[in-house]
């Protein structure tokens, strides 16, 4: 997987998300604030690594749910619970 700087990043065994500042195919420079404040970067391999959803992302997958529901609504009155199955 392919990083891009400005991108927020975590390891895949979990941690603080942290911010790509640098990436090429193997290695991803990283900066983030440790507990204390302090200003810590790390070049991380690729492999360890995954993608922090962005909020914008987490309210596009709401909508996507809420619009599914209302599918679901329209096309029969009946309450999911007392539906029969045939």
């Amino acid at each position: 997987m392919s990083f891009e700087p400005g991108e927020v990043v975590t390891l895949k065994s979990g941690g603080q998300p942290m911010t790509v500042v640098a990436a090429d195919e193997e290695h991803i420079d990283c900066v983030w604030i440790g507990d204390q404040g302090q200003l810590f970067r790390e070049s991380i391999p690729a492999a360890a690594l995954i993608a922090v959803p962005s909020d914008d992302d987490v309210e596009d997958d709401a909508d996507d749910d809420d619009e599914a529901d209302d599918e679901d609504e329209s096309e029969d009155d009946t309450p999911k619970r007392k539906r029969k199955v045939a």
